[in-house]
C-alpha cells in the first residue's frame, strides 16, 4: 500500500465519490422525464459509471477496486452521520427537525438496497470495461464504455429496486422500472460519450498511463493490490 498516486487519480477518485454521495441525497426527490417517473439521482449518478469506466481505461483495474471502495465507505460513513444527526436533539428554536429526518432517515432495507446494487454494478462496470480492453487489445473504446455501462447501471437499477421494493410493487412494474433507469442512464452515458473521449485521450498523455490487465486477480477484496 505504499504506491504513489497522481493528482489527477486523486481528482477522479474525489469526483466519483462526490457523485455517489450527491446522487444518494438527490434520488430522495422524484421527477418526471417525460411521461416517466425516476429518481432526481438519475441527473449526476451516471457520471459516477463514466468516471468508473476513465479510472479503468488509464489507470487499470486495481485502481478502479480501490475507488469504489472508498466509495463505499463514504457511503457507509454518510448514512451513519445522517442518523446520528437525526437522533441528536434539535435546539428549541429549529422547527425543522421532522422534515430534516424524513429526507436523510431511511428504512434499513433502502440502505441495503442501495448499498448491494452499488458495489455489484460499480465492480461489473469496472470488469466489463477491463476485460474487454484487453480482449480488443484496447480499440473500441466506445463501444466497451457503452457496453460496461449496460452491465454495470442494468445490475445496479435491478438490485436496487428488486430487493427495495419488492413485495411492495407488481413484479411486472419492477422489471419495466429497471429497464427504463437503465435505458435512461446507458442514453446519458452516449450522449456525453464524446466529452469521455477527449477526457480520456487527455489524461492518458498528462499521465502517461494506459494500463491493461493482464494476469490480474478480478477479486473485488483483493485490496492489497493497488
Amino acid at each position: 500500500m505504499k504506491q504513489s498516486v497522481s493528482p489527477l487519480f486523486m481528482l477522479f477518485g474525489i469526483l466519483f465519490t462526490a457523485c455517489l454521495l450527491i446522487s444518494n441525497i438527490l434520488a430522495i426527490k422524484i421527477i418526471t422525464i417525460g411521461s416517466l417517473a425516476v429518481p432526481a439521482g438519475v441527473i449526476i449518478f451516471p457520471i459516477s459509471y463514466i468516471v468508473n469506466d476513465v479510472i479503468v481505461e488509464i489507470w487499470g483495474y486495481r485502481k478502479a477496486r480501490f475507488v469504489i471502495w472508498i466509495g463505499f465507505g463514504m457511503m457507509v460513513l454518510s448514512n451513519v452521520m445522517y442518523q446520528l444527526a437525526i437522533a441528536i436533539p434539535a435546539a428549541p428554536f429549529w422547527t425543522n427537525q421532522e422534515s430534516f429526518a424524513r429526507i436523510l432517515e431511511s428504512t434499513p432495507r433502502i440502505g441495503i438496497a442501495s448499498i448491494l446494487a452499488y458495489l455489484c454494478g460499480s465492480f461489473a462496470n469496472a470488469l466489463v470495461m477491463s476485460r474487454m480492453k484487453v480482449m480488443s487489445n484496447g480499440s473500441n473504446f466506445s463501444l466497451r464504455a457503452i457496453l460496461s455501462t449496460v452491465a454495470g447501471e442494468g445490475l445496479d437499477s435491478a438490485i436496487f429496486i428488486f430487493v427495495a421494493f419488492a413485495g411492495i410493487i407488481p413484479a411486472r412494474q419492477l422489471v419495466l422500472m429497471a429497464l427504463v433507469q437503465t435505458f435512461i442512464k446507458t442514453a446519458y452515458e452516449i450522449v456525453i460519450l464524446p466529452v469521455t473521449i477527449v477526457v480520456v485521450n487527455r489524461v492518458k498523455k498528462l499521465e502517461n498511463e494506459n494500463v491493461f490487465d493482464n494476469d490480474i486477480s478480478y477479486n473485488p477484496f483483493r485490496l492489497k493490490e493497488v
